[in-house]
């Protein structure tokens, strides 16, 4: 759970600037498949151009900024983060793959053990 309180944008202006990137990031969406007609590289650069417009005004909003901070705060906290080896990755795979092997097979034998005693014992009905 994050320790940073819950804030809204503040001003009119941040919020005119957050409506007007997704506008932007929009609007490039959009136009790349209106463009369908064009060559692919007008509608990729259509679409960049869109959301790039959108990073640079959502970027100088409170929030957007605040939003970027986070993300930096969040690739450093990656980072951080201690990878397995190879040897030891591989060895949690195979214990994951067993246990799901095992789990089928009991759910498996669970619903026949069911469907034999529902159907064939309770019910008498033969399959």
């Amino acid at each position: 759970m994050s320790n940073h309180p819950i804030q809204t944008v503040s001003t009119s202006q941040d919020k005119y600037k957050v409506v007007l990137a997704i506008v932007a990031a929009v609007a490039g969406v959009a136009a790349y498949y209106m463009l369908v007609n064009q060559a692919s590289y007008v509608r990729v650069a259509a679409l960049v151009v869109g959301l790039l417009i959108a990073v640079v005004l959502a970027s100088t909003s409170d929030a957007g900024r605040e939003f970027f901070v986070f993300a930096k705060e969040a690739v450093r906290e990656t980072k951080k983060v201690v990878w397995p080896a190879r040897k030891e990755a591989g060895q949690i795979t195979a214990v994951v793959f067993g246990f799901v092997l095992v789990m089928a097979i009991f759910l498996w034998g669970a619903d026949k053990l069911i469907g034999f005693l529902l159907y064939d014992v309770l019910l008498g009905w033969k399959k």
